[in-house]
């Protein structure tokens, strides 16, 4: 606790609780913008590198709660359903990710913002822009373009939540599909920020710290979803993911 308190003031952690509280609620209602929640928040009381620390843990434990919510077999289900999605991002994510140094962020965070903003208005504004089955050349396109922007800026949610929303995928599976793909990424966040230093044997507290309030948010997120029918749980998504694509705008120009 010693170690914690040199990191973190005490009214600052309290606020970083309380952030991953809330964000923990929107990722258990919705699948998605824990990350974002909490760096926007928790940037404003600490240092970028220490608020990437803290969120690590929270996020590798809740995308493992989220893909696991209905068991192993459900989750390899969707695995199955949605391999050429997840093949696909994979790769194009390693490529790009080779590229990072070519594309100043601010561009890509205006490409992903732009076109994201403009659909989730779009469809909450009653344009019902769903794509007809589970088409392969739709599926490899835009798993190519998330994989590929997610490769050079960390931001691979957004696209990924569009092409389920327009999918009309159920509320379950949308859920265990993002806690598959995000899950992964998670993974190999807390491996590359353990090389990295970032997460090492001072910051792990704070993540640690963060960890229970982040659980209790995705228990009553969840809690809360279980409780909406599939178009509250469509528009509550859409919502979201305006905010995270007016978020993404905000980098690009106001960073």
């Amino acid at each position: 606790m010693d170690t914690l308190f040199t990191l973190v003031a005490p009214d600052a952690l309290a606020l970083c609780l309380a952030i991953a509280l809330l964000s923990g609620i929107v990722k258990g209602m919705v699948g998605f913008a824990m990350p974002m929640i909490m760096i926007s928040g928790m940037s404003s009381v600490l240092t970028p590198d220490l608020a990437l620390a803290g969120l690590i843990l929270p996020t590798l434990v809740s995308n493992g709660m989220q893909a696991l919510r209905q068991g192993p077999r459900a989750a390899w289900h969707s695995v199955v359903h949605f391999r050429v999605f997840l093949i696909v991002g994979a790769v194009m994510l390693l490529l790009s990710a080779q590229l990072v140094a070519v594309m100043p962020t601010r561009v890509l965070f205006a490409l992903i913002g732009g076109p994201i903003v403009l659909f989730a208005a779009a469809q909450l504004l009653g344009w019902n822009g769903r794509l007809p089955g589970h088409g392969r050349v739709a599926e490899v396109v835009i798993a190519a373009f998330a994989g590929f922007i997610g490769g050079f800026s960390g931001v691979w949610g957004p696209p990924t939540v569009a092409y389920l929303t327009m999918l009309g995928t159920e509320k379950a599976e949308q859920m265990r599909v993002q806690g598959v793909i995000y899950g992964l990424g998670a993974v190999m966040l807390t491996a590359a920020h353990v090389g990295s230093g970032v997460l090492n044997g001072t910051t792990v507290w704070l993540s640690l710290a963060l960890l229970p309030a982040a659980v209790i948010g995705m228990w009553l997120g969840g809690r809360a979803q279980d409780r909406i029918d599939q178009r509250a749980f469509r528009r509550a998504t859409l919502a979201v993911l305006l905010i995270a694509g007016l978020n993404l705008l905000r980098r690009a120009f106001l960073a």
